[in-house]
């Protein structure tokens, strides 16, 4: 028996690949299927099954396209509806591969179909559990994505998964592995461990949702906290139980290399947003006018979820040379199938056809520390809240990038601000966004709060609701 864990980080999801004798199984896989087929003719075994935890929400899963591929048959756990074929399995059955065993699991509570998929080794011993979004490494999924198809409050949703958790994974014993869908990162939960694999025993002891004294409390604490959950979420879950374009057809029409004209040209007759790729470092150089600057070296295809939000929006691409296609590959995984092209030749050729560019106004660390007057100069931290809450410029004002949507029209377009993040790169997405909309009057810090905190400006982690709220 192999066990495999194949882990995004961009996307900080799990997926996994067990062969058992000659027969092989995956388990939440990405939309992207060549790096499974490959697999699959390297260990030349067959792909017997591919399950589903459940309708993930943050990504695009590939079973459609890996099972009209293969022949493999989808398997979902009980209540899921889908609209294609696929097996809707009974709590407790059991699927055989190769010589091990796969139990199914009912365990509702982050959605009404979430399952959890036990592996029972050839010993007939309990070996690990591929629990999805049922339970992370250090906390447990969410329980208010499903609120509304399930008829039911997150209350009530956090106590569905109270009895999940407390019947069907905590008898477990403490050596079975742990396999979750997520780790740390990921917006379905809020509280993940770093680690992407550890023991159930390990989780008994330190997972602070499977050590509330009762249900009660466990349902307080998994649902204190937590944030409106990003906009594409729902989009991607219907695309999950409905179906969606086959990756290839995805790929094919977002690799149309498009001239500086052409370029020009489709933007104006279909409304496309200018998607920038490229490091906020080369970015805020030089760009096209109106476009949105989120770069591929980065937690990117969250972010263009959060931000961009309607997978339907039509994209046009600027990227740095070859990359291409691993941006249209990380877009669809979570939805954005609309890419129509790319500019042939990158920025470069921009230039080069004197068109009209915009510039991001940056400094340094250094001149911001000369410039910045304490109760005089305005500055936006655009970090999460719990980034400033731990330490903050003195006065600053909290505005997470998350949120951007809903704080813009606060910001007086005659009063100058200063603006950053911790490192550069969600300030300059903040930038591109602003900039795009009609605000020029800010000027945005390099290197961040990481590159501020070693000058002399003052700093503290006093919270004055007046500046988390409103400006």
């Amino acid at each position: 028996m192999k066990v495999e864990q194949i882990y995004t980080g961009c996307l900080a999801q799990g997926a996994y690949y067990v062969v058992s004798e000659k027969e092989a199984l995956i388990i939440d896989p990405l939309r992207e299927t060549q790096p499974y087929l490959d697999r699959l003719k390297a260990d030349g075994v067959t792909l017997k099954y591919i399950f589903e935890t459940h309708f993930h929400a943050d990504f695009v899963s590939g079973h459609l396209d890996l099972s009209k591929q293969t022949g493999a048959s989808i398997v979902y756990g009980p209540t899921a509806k889908t609209e294609f074929e696929a097996i809707i399995a009974e709590d407790g059955q059991v699927f055989e591969i190769g010589n091990v065993k796969i139990k199914v699991l009912h365990t509702p509570g982050h959605t009404m179909e979430s399952t959890t998929f036990l592996l029972i080794n050839e010993e007939g011993k309990d070996e690990a559990i591929f629990s999805g979004d049922t339970l992370f490494l250090g906390d447990v999924g969410r329980p208010d994505l499903a609120q509304k198809a399930a008829d039911m409050t997150q209350a009530q949703l956090a106590g569905m998964l109270y009895d999940s958790l407390m019947m069907k994974i905590m008898p477990l014993a403490d050596d079975v592995t742990v396999y979750p869908a997520h780790g740390a990162g990921s917006a379905c939960g809020k509280n993940m461990m770093k680690e992407t694999v550890d023991t159930l025993g390990n989780q008994k002891k330190m997972n602070y949702a499977l050590n509330q004294p009762n249900k009660e409390s466990f349902i307080a604490a998994v649902t204190d906290g937590l944030l409106p959950p990003p906009a594409y979420f729902g989009h991607n879950v219907s695309m999950n139980k409905k179906g969606y374009d086959s990756f290839e057809v995805v790929r094919s029409r977002g690799l149309s290399p498009l001239s500086p004209a052409a370029f020009e040209t489709l933007v104006e007759v279909t409304g496309a947003l200018i998607l920038d790729t490229r490091s906020p470092g080369d970015f805020y150089k030089g760009f096209i006018p109106q476009s949105v600057n989120i770069g591929i070296k980065g937690d990117f295809a969250p972010w263009v979820g959060a931000l961009i939000g309607d997978v339907a929006q039509k994209i046009v691409l600027v990227t740095d040379a070859g990359m291409e296609e691993e941006v249209i590959t990380r877009l669809s995984r979570v939805g954005f199938d609309q890419v129509l092209g790319y500019l042939e030749g990158g920025f470069a050729a921009w230039q080069e056809s004197a068109k009209e560019v915009d510039q991001i106004k940056r400094i340094s660390a250094d001149q911001f520390a000369q410039e910045f007057k304490l109760a005089e100069s305005m500055v936006i931290d655009v970090r999460k809240e719990t980034e400033y809450e731990a330490e903050h410029v003195e006065d600053a004002y909290s505005k997470p990038l998350a949120f951007i949507n809903d704080w813009i029209k606060d910001i007086q377009p005659n009063q100058h601000f200063f603006m950053h993040c911790a490192g550069g790169y969600r300030s300059m997405i903040a930038a591109s966004i602003l900039q795009a909309r009609g605000y020029r009057n800010f000027t945005e810090v390099d290197g961040g709060f990481g590159a501020i905190s070693k000058t002399g400006v003052p700093r503290t982690d006093f919270i004055c609701q007046s500046k988390v709220l409103k400006i």
